[in-house]
């Protein structure tokens, strides 16, 4: 199963990033969307998930959630914004998640820490400062995560 990760959009979808998520079974956005237009054009290609960033504002922003939590190929991945915000979540011991989503750093990341998945596919969005434009996608097969961030431009 191949999941799509974007982040910090901000209102900007690039081509390249269209193409890149062709093919995906679901795409997770990690917040800072930018407009529902983004929305449209991304669950028009696979199943979304997403979540609001700290730039998502207005009535069309109001209903997403600031974390959100999904099932995908037998593996738990929660989406957050912010990682930062993690700590302050009082969430269910039980929610054990395999994998985090998050964004508004701008700055690619794949690590694991305490066999959790921190993944953060960087922005696809303007570029902002010597910040690379990427994206990113989860491989999952037989409940083992495979994870690839990818430059765009």
């Amino acid at each position: 199963m191949r999941i799509g990760l974007i982040s910090d959009t901000h209102g900007l979808l690039r081509p390249e990033a269209l193409a890149f998520l062709q093919g995906c079974a679901h795409i997770v956005h990690g917040g800072d969307i930018g407009g529902p237009h983004i929305l449209e054009e991304l669950s028009a290609i696979a199943p979304l998930t997403v979540v609001r960033g700290n730039n998502d504002v207005g009535d069309w922003a109001s209903e997403l959630p600031e974390t959100e939590t999904v099932v995908l190929g037998g593996v738990r991945i929660r989406a957050i914004h912010d990682l930062a915000q993690l700590a302050q979540l009082a969430l269910d011991p039980a929610q054990v998640v395999q994998a985090v989503v998050s964004g508004h750093s701008h700055k690619p990341l794949a690590q694991v820490r305490e066999g959790v998945l921190y993944i953060n596919p960087g922005s696809a969005g303007p570029r902002r400062f010597r910040l690379p434009i990427s994206i990113g996608e989860l491989r999952i097969e037989g409940g083992a995560i495979t994870p690839r961030i990818v430059t765009l431009v």
